[in-house]
C-alpha cells in the first residue's frame, strides 16, 4: 500500500496543480493511492479561493483526497465567525490580518481589497458577503487527524506523551515544541507541515512536508510506503533518507 501527501499550500494554486500532476504520473506507474493534504490551504499566496475551489471540486468528482485543517484555515473561519475572538496558539499582539499571517492575501482572492488597512467591521462585512458558504463549511469540517497504514497525518504535530485520540485540536494545528525536538518514536510515523524548512525531511519518527511554498519555496508531494517516503519530482521518485538531525 502506498499513500501520497502534499505539504502546506498557502494559496499557491499553480503549485498545487503541479503537485497533483506529479502524483498522477506516479500513479500511472505504481497504481492509485489516497492523497492527503496536511492543511494550511489559505493565506500568503495569491489564490486561496482557487485552491479551495480545486479541492472541493476534486472531492465532489470522487477523488480519494483527504484535506486536513491547518492553523491558517482555522484563523480564516474564526475571523468570519467573529473577528474579535482570540485564536488560541496565536500571540495576542497578532491578528489574522497582520502582514505576517497573510489573511489580507486570502481576502484579496475573494475581491476584498486592502483588508489590513481598513476598519475591521467593514472588512468583516465584506468578507461575509464575498466568501461562499460552501468554502466556510468545507474549512470548518476538515479533520485534524488522519490515520493510514503506519502513518498518522496532522497539520502541525502532536503533543508527546498524549495518545492520538486525546490530542487537542489546538496542538494538532499549532504545536512546534516539544514536538519538533522529540527524538523517540511516536508509534506511527507523524506526517506534518506547519514548520517551514528548506526541503521535505524524514526524521525517523516524523516527516515534515512544509518546504516553504508560502515563501517562494516548492510545494512538496511525497509517496509513503510503510515508514519510508520518497519525494516526487519530474524525474520520478527520490528516496528521502532519515535525517541525523
Amino acid at each position: 500500500m502506498h499513500i501520497y501527501a502534499i505539504g502546506d499550500i498557502h494559496g499557491q494554486l499553480d503549485l498545487l496543480r503541479a503537485a497533483h500532476d506529479l502524483i498522477a504520473d506516479d500513479m500511472a506507474l505504481h497504481g492509485s493511492g489516497q492523497v492527503v493534504h496536511v492543511g494550511d490551504l489559505v493565506d500568503r499566496g495569491p489564490d486561496s479561493r482557487g485552491v479551495l475551489d480545486f479541492l472541493i471540486a476534486g472531492i465532489a468528482e470522487g477523488r480519494d483526497w483527504v484535506v486536513l485543517k491547518g492553523n491558517h484555515d482555522r484563523m480564516f473561519t474564526r475571523f468570519l465567525r467573529n473577528p474579535w475572538e482570540p485564536e488560541p496558539g496565536l500571540r495576542a499582539e497578532l491578528s489574522w490580518l497582520h502582514p505576517r499571517l497573510g489573511g489580507s492575501d486570502t481576502l484579496r482572492s475573494y475581491g476584498v481589497a486592502n483588508a489590513g488597512d481598513r476598519p475591521i467591521d467593514k472588512v468583516h462585512a465584506e468578507a461575509l458577503a464575498a466568501v461562499p458558504k460552501a468554502h466556510v463549511q468545507f474549512l470548518t469540517t476538515r479533520p485534524t487527524l488522519h490515520r493510514a497504514g503506519e502513518a498518522a497525518f496532522v497539520h502541525a504535530g502532536i503533543r508527546p506523551g498524549v495518545p492520538l485520540e486525546d490530542q487537542s485540536e489546538t496542538d494538532l494545528v499549532w504545536i512546534r515544541e516539544p514536538f519538533l525536538s522529540e527524538g523517540t518514536s511516536f508509534g506511527p510515523l507523524i506526517v506534518h507541515g506547519h514548520t517551514a524548512i528548506e526541503a521535505a525531511t524524514h526524521y525517523g519518527n516524523r516527516l515534515n512536508l512544509d518546504s516553504g511554498a508560502a515563501y517562494g519555496g516548492p510545494l512538496s508531494a511525497v509517496v509513503i510506503e510503510g515508514r519510508e517516503a520518497a519525494l516526487l519530482s519530474p524525474q520520478g521518485r527520490r528516496t528521502l533518507p532519515v535525517s541525523r538531525r
